[in-house]
């Protein structure tokens, strides 16, 4: 292959094909780029064949598509359509586990975007290695790479997690595929998270959030109600914070419970939050707040299965813990967000303006913030109330 000009590239450069689903788009920067190659992994039987096939009948309507399977025979994936009732009689099939003869087939039906399931169920002939195994994994992605660059046609891999055994997991070969998609699930719960942990078409970190149903996977387009519960916001102990997702804010609810401890070592248990984060918030908590909860247990979780790695939820978590201690509900209708230093000062967080704008479209009337997040034109129908210390916001939450 030889070199080209950059200005004798094509002019459609910013062209992406809509995956008819808008949350699968935001979580990939915006839609399908062309020859771009996607690692969709996950824990086994949590939903990612169904939710390509989807995608794959809903890019049909205008690309070809072809579905190359290694695990399933061609009659479970004709099943599977139509138990979702998919409308894709032009998608080509292809019940084969050596990659060469997948790619070969790609490129005879014209196919513009190429789904394999899964990537731990092909091999190549270049690898003498066991399918599975770590150098195989890589010589069939590196494979696919080239293919996907040289012709132009995206490619949605799908790999399976593994805590343990001797198949590779999809982090093998992370550094060599231009995206990469990760499930999100609570087995307790209906709801799917789809997570963006690299993207070069896009940012890092988006999330998209999904219900599964009989009918297979349904977008959800206000992910926030789903992780309220409207009536223990009113209850001591929980409180209503403002994450940044990606691109987005999204409200979450933290519960926190203090219980008498029953022996000299005190359980601390944070779910959905940093564990260590939360030892550092109880200390800073005693030393500045002038709560002592050195023998009581302590639990924080975030509502619905959220992760949340950011500190904006350090002011919230400690209010919510108060709230339990003392028995006592927050304001009512309140929302809150903001890093907590070690001194006991309330730090700004980013998009500040963007969180408080999104809690007054959920209907919240207060909102307890760090005084730099305190924004110059505070939107309709919220009270915004900037604190510097610890102890001034517990004082103003109750």
């Amino acid at each position: 292959m030889s070199a080209s000009r950059l200005d004798s590239l094509p002019d459609d450069l910013s062209h992406r094909n809509s995956t008819g689903f808008a949350e699968f788009d935001r979580v990939l920067g915006g839609g399908l780029v062309p020859g771009a190659v996607v690692l969709l992994g996950g824990d086994p039987g949590v939903g990612k064949s169904t939710l390509l096939q989807q995608v794959s009948a809903n890019l049909g309507a205008e690309l070809q598509v072809m579905y190359a399977t290694g695990e399933e025979s061609l009659r479970q994936v004709g099943q599977r359509s139509q138990r979702l009732g998919l409308a894709a009689a032009d998608m080509q099939l292809l019940a084969d586990t050596s990659i060469e003869n997948v790619l070969e087939q790609a490129l005879a039906c014209a196919a513009r975007v190429l789904v394999i399931d899964s990537i731990q169920a092909m091999n190549s002939t270049e690898s003498p290695s066991a399918p599975g195994s770590v150098a195989q994994l890589r010589e069939c992605v590196s494979r696919i790479v080239q293919f996907a660059k040289q012709t132009d046609v995206s490619v949605f891999i799908i790999g399976h997690v593994t805590k343990e055994g001797t198949i590779a997991g999809p982090r093998a070969v992370e550094h060599m595929v231009d995206t990469v998609l990760y499930f999100e699930n609570d087995p307790a719960s209906r709801y799917t998270l789809i997570r963006s942990v690299k993207n070069r078409f896009g940012a890092s970190g988006e999330m998209g959030v999904f219900a599964m149903t009989e009918a297979g996977f349904r977008e959800v387009s206000n992910p926030s109600a789903i992780f309220l519960s409207r009536e223990s916001i009113t209850e001591p102990g929980s409180i209503v914070s403002v994450a940044w997702e990606g691109s987005r804010a999204l409200l979450v609810e933290i519960q926190a419970l203090v219980a008498d401890g029953n022996s000299s070592y005190p359980r601390r248990l944070a779910t959905g939050v940093d564990q260590n984060r939360l030892a550092l918030l109880l200390a800073v908590l005693q030393r500045h707040g002038n709560v002592a909860l050195g023998v009581e247990d302590i639990f924080v979780n975030v509502v619905g299965g959220l992760r949340i790695s950011e500190t904006a939820v350090d002011l919230p978590a400690l209010i919510a813990i108060v709230s339990s201690f003392r028995d006592r509900p927050t304001r009512e209708r309140l929302v809150s967000f903001g890093e907590v230093g070690l001194a006991g000062e309330i730090r700004p967080v980013r998009f500040g303006t963007e969180r408080i704008a999104a809690a007054a479209k959920q209907g919240f009337k207060h909102a307890l913030v760090p005084v730099s997040n305190v924004p110059k034109k505070i939107p309709d129908g919220i009270r915004v109330t900037g604190v510097r210390r610890i102890s001034e916001a517990l004082d103003e939450a109750f």
